[in-house]
């Protein structure tokens, strides 16, 4: 994606919620990006409903973001961070994909194997085992003296943020109206602009929601790396609506590429959606295509992004890149409190 190696002005890096800047969460700045026609128009969030049709269906993603950045000290006594981004696949609760930050989240500082690395807390530690998947800046770790993951967290964790946001905001700012089954390091922050009255008015207009789960790890803008395995649950109902929709000619419009990896995991080969759960490591390229999703809501990403080869998918080269001069020319914010995309067929 060398045509989307763009430079992004730090004015255009949403540091705050919207809230905090004075507006609500659906007054965000939405644009409308139609593949059919090549046309973008500009809107607000609040107005989505007028550009969906009747019998269209928005997949949602219901994981709620969890506390998931723990302050922590090395041997030398250096204060690093630790963001907890997923569990280890395949093992119990006590095996953690982590990545070591500096104190303040701003900057990757590598992990050792072998290293041992002390938790705020008292007694809990995380020893370091081996690389994960996409190489050093994830590793897979044994987590002691804690006995309930959920509970240490929510007494020592707080939201992961990077450079862009300088001031901590509680863990409320960091989760979705509809959001119900913890277990994202970040936020699925495409669904962050709805609210409950914003899904109900779609409601008389034959807009149907179904919802998923996918457990986002951590981005750490800095590497754009492709997304590693994360954890996943289609539901058999959810499938059904998908298929369906997709026989009578209705629109499946995924709310965020985490909705895009789940349901492009479980289509088969004649298009139809089965339910199904565990671990995807699927990157969807336009190489590859797509099977179960007509469009896309998201947010907006960073120059080089490893989602951006998604987006490419859903909107085709040319659209997107025109999209994010578009978006650049007329002030768009970016990262999880920004604007929005809506991409439609």
């Amino acid at each position: 994606m060398s045509a989307l190696a763009f430079q992004l002005p730090p004015a255009l890096e949403a540091g705050e919620p919207p809230e905090a800047r004075g507006i609500d969460r659906d007054a965000v700045k939405l644009m409308v990006a139609q593949r059919s026609s090549g046309e973008i128009s500009h809107t607000s969030f609040r107005d989505l409903p007028a550009h969906l049709l009747p019998g269209d269906l928005l997949v949602v993603n219901i994981s709620a973001t969890i506390p998931a950045a723990v302050p922590a000290r090395r041997a030398d006594g250096t204060r690093v961070r630790v963001h907890f981004a997923t569990r280890a696949p395949r093992l119990d609760d006590r095996w953690r994909v982590v990545e070591l930050r500096s104190a303040d989240g701003s900057r990757p500082a590598r992990g050792r194997t072998g290293e041992v690395i002390s938790l705020a807390g008292g007694d809990a530690e995380l020893a370091l085992v081996a690389p994960y998947a996409s190489g050093p800046r994830l590793m897979i770790a044994r987590l002691a003296g804690v006995v309930s993951f959920a509970a240490y967290l929510e007494r020592h964790g707080e939201p992961i943020r990077y450079r862009y946001v300088s001031e901590g905001w509680p863990l409320p700012a960091y989760q979705n109206v509809y959001a119900s089954t913890s277990g994202s390091a970040e936020m699925p922050s495409a669904g962050r602009p709805f609210t409950y009255e914003l899904i109900t008015a779609m409601i008389p207009r034959g807009v149907f929601v179904a919802p998923i789960v996918l457990h986002t790890g951590v981005s750490s803008p800095e590497r754009h790396e492709p997304p590693f395995p994360e954890y996943y649950e289609v539901p058999e109902a959810t499938a059904r609506q998908v298929s369906a929709t997709r026989r009578w000619g209705g629109r499946v419009i995924a709310v965020g590429t985490t909705v895009v990896r789940a349901l492009e995991t479980v289509v088969r080969p004649d298009g139809t959606i089965g339910a199904g759960a565990g671990w995807s490591g699927l990157v969807v390229a336009p190489e590859r295509g797509l099977y179960a999703v007509d469009g896309l809501i998201t947010g907006w990403h960073e120059p080089e992004a490893s989602h951006l080869q998604m987006l490419a998918a859903v909107a085709g080269e040319e659209l997107l890149e025109r999209s994010y001069r578009a978006a650049l020319e007329h002030g768009y914010l970016w990262h999880e409190f920004g604007d929005s995309h809506l991409i439609l067929p």
